[in-house]
This record gives structure tokens, sequence and C-alpha cells, in this order.
């Protein structure tokens, strides 16, 4: 099995084990975007396995281009892995206080928002979400990014083109309509700031301005 845990590195599940952990191998991404980024694209391949270990290896330098993390971008995240836990920590807070203050405003119950649902273990305690994102569903979508834009709010979709549309699967023959439920949450999802740097002050202008929007 390999697990694609390039936007989840230090989340937990089930077991405590961290992501990447339970697969045969497992993938992480370093993009300057992630949580744990670089200066440019770069990423990690991790196994338990020396035969696997040995071929990765062979297949990072001769096999078709250069892979290697070069000495530069080794050097950043040396560094920037110090933080993580420190930064994972205020993306929880940051969560966290977005779920009290969307609450508090009404627009969970009225059903213009919803919110992103986090599993609990039997203990009452949260896995260890790291919140690369935090993506609410939500009303009108479009319109709500369009006046975000306006007050100055980024926003973005993750990811608006479904994998069974996207053009290198064509040859499935999959058409629009064929994967409903995905589709009405690619048109409905938008992820707002999450940011570890991110202040209370801030996270409460976001609210305030999606509660304005539908107030109008």
């Amino acid at each position: 099995m390999i697990e694609d845990a390039a936007q989840a590195i230090g989340t937990e599940y089930k077991d405590g084990k961290r992501v990447g952990s339970s697969g045969t191998i497992g993938c992480f991404s370093f993009f300057s975007s992630k949580n744990l980024g670089c200066l440019r694209d770069c990423g990690m391949v991790v196994t338990n396995d020396p035969d696997l270990a040995e071929r990765m290896k062979v297949l990072r330098v001769p096999g078709g281009g250069n892979f290697r993390l070069d000495t530069m971008q080794a050097a950043v995240l040396n560094v920037k892995l110090n933080y993580l836990d420190q930064w994972t920590n205020r993306r929880q807070e940051n969560a966290d206080r977005y779920e009290r203050l969307f609450r508090q405003s009404g627009l969970v119950q009225k059903g213009n928002v919803q919110l992103p649902e986090t599993v609990y273990r039997s203990s009452g305690v949260k896995h260890y979400h790291i919140y690369n994102q935090f993506v609410l569903r939500a009303e009108k979508r479009d319109a709500l990014m369009a006046y975000l834009k306006q007050k100055g709010i980024g926003t973005e979709i993750y990811y608006p083109v479904l994998f069974h549309l996207q053009e290198c699967f064509r040859y499935l023959n999959c058409k629009e309509g064929g994967f409903p439920e995905s589709e009405r949450a690619a048109n409905e999802t938008i992820a707002i700031p999450i940011y570890p740097e991110l202040t209370q002050a801030q996270q409460e202008e976001v609210v305030e301005a999606i509660v304005s929007f539908y107030g109008k």
C-alpha cells in the first residue's frame, strides 16, 4: 500500500500511528504551501522495506531524472522541522476558534455553511488533524468567494476539477453527473485562511465578512 500523505504530515489516526507509516511506502510533499514546506518542489518517500528503499535510491538519480533533495532545500527543512509541532498546534487552535465563531454566528444552524467534520476517538479526543486547509461547504460558494476577494480575504477551491472529469482520465468515459455527491462537494467547498500566524482578529474579520455576505 502506498500512502499519499502529502498534506497530512503529523496527522495521527486510530492506533496513534502517524500518516505515512501505515503503508508499505509513505509519500510526503514539501512544496512551499504545505505545512512543512521548503523553497520549491520537493518531497520525501519513506519505507521500512530495504529492497524498496534501495530501488528508490536508484530511481531518484538515473531513473529518468534527478529527484534528489538538494542541500539548500534540506537545510531549510532541517530548520523548519523544529517548528512543525508548534505550527500544528496553532492551526488546531485556529480551527477550534473558527468552529466557535461560526456556531456563534448562527450560520451553521441556518445551513449557510457546513463545518469540516473531525473524527473522535472513543475517549472523546480528536484525532490529530493538522488542518492543511480549513474547508467549508457553503451556499452560493462562487458568489461568496467573489465577495471575500473584494474584502481582501483570500480563498481557494481544493479541487475544482474532479478526477473522473480530468483530461488524463477521459479514456474511462466518465460523464458529468456520474459521481453526483463528489460533484456537489466540488461546487460547494471553499478553503479559508488557517495558517499558523493567523490572529484572532483576522479570524473574526473572516467570519464577520461571511456573516455579512449571507445577511445581504
